[in-house]
């Protein structure tokens, strides 16, 4: 059995056994959301492995661990998954930014020392921020319903398929072969995507349904990542754009979406990374 299959086994699994969810009383369905009380079910394991593991981890990690270390491990896996952005770019039909990004991979890659700095930024080169999800959502390909993946967090049918192909797009997918170090290398990267959400913990934990809310928040962002302005009202873009504002979602950057390759049932995610699985 491939090394895909065998990590995506167990979580097929999980996902069948978490269908006999309940939903919270007076709770609406919502059209998006069908699978609700397998994916409460889910969410609530996601949010137990991340307060008994991931967050204590994260916060051992940031305590630790100098932060201009910090910044150059950021700065390496930043790097690397250029490619992934620069592919979505020509699929895009976005020439100009792929350029862009070219750029910042050449340079970040020789001045930068392999990533660990950052000289394209100073240099005025802008991060762009791009997947295959997205990409198919500009091709018209429909978000498809809700679903929240056990310890990747929020996603849909659409960005689940995306992250499989974005997987195929980075470099570490080919030049890592061992094993041990892939996937010890993707542990490390999503133990500093957790660190850089600790911040935001208050904006989840306080909320009213935590659940729901980080549901709109992944929804509206991933709408407005696809069709931008063209998706809501101005009322509703503004009130959305304050939402991604207070978790810190910049699309200027790599914007933390509530996603997927983010965080069990934690904040959204720092960058669209690749899924683990290696073929």
């Amino acid at each position: 059995m491939s090394r895909t299959a065998r990590a995506s086994l167990p979580l097929l699994c999980l996902l069948f056994l978490c269908g006999c969810a309940t939903l919270p009383p007076g709770s609406k369905r919502d059209q998006r959301d069908p699978w609700e009380r397998m994916n409460r079910a889910t969410y609530t394991f996601n949010d137990k492995f991340d307060k008994a593991i991931a967050r204590p981890v994260a916060r051992g990690y940031r305590k630790v661990t100098p932060h201009f270390v910090q910044t150059g491990i950021r700065n390496v896996f930043d790097n690397v998954d250029t490619t992934i952005v620069m592919v979505n770019d020509l699929l895009q039909g976005q020439f100009k930014p792929f350029v862009n990004d070219f750029s910042r991979l050449l340079l970040n890659s020789t001045l930068g020392i392999g990533g660990l700095f950052d000289p394209a930024t100073a240099a005025g080169l802008e991060k762009n921020d791009r997947d295959f999800g997205q990409t198919l959502g500009k091709w018209g390909v429909k978000s498809g319903p809700y679903v929240v993946i056990p310890f990747l967090g929020p996603s849909d049918v659409r960005d689940a398929f995306g992250k499989v192909a974005d997987t195929y797009s980075t470099p570490r997918t080919y030049l890592i072969k061992n094993s041990y170090w892939y996937y010890g290398t993707w542990l490390l990267d999503k133990v500093d995507q957790r660190s850089r959400l600790l911040d935001y913990d208050h904006l989840i934990d306080g909320a009213y349904d935590p659940y729901a809310f980080l549901r709109n928040a992944f929804l509206q962002r991933r709408d407005f990542k696809v069709r931008g302005d063209q998706s809501h009202g101005d009322q509703e873009q503004e009130q959305e754009n304050k939402l991604m504002e207070e978790l810190g979602t910049d699309d200027s950057e790599a914007a933390p979406a509530p996603a997927p390759n983010g965080t069990p049932g934690a904040a959204p995610s720092p960058q669209p990374n690749a899924a683990p699985p290696k073929p």
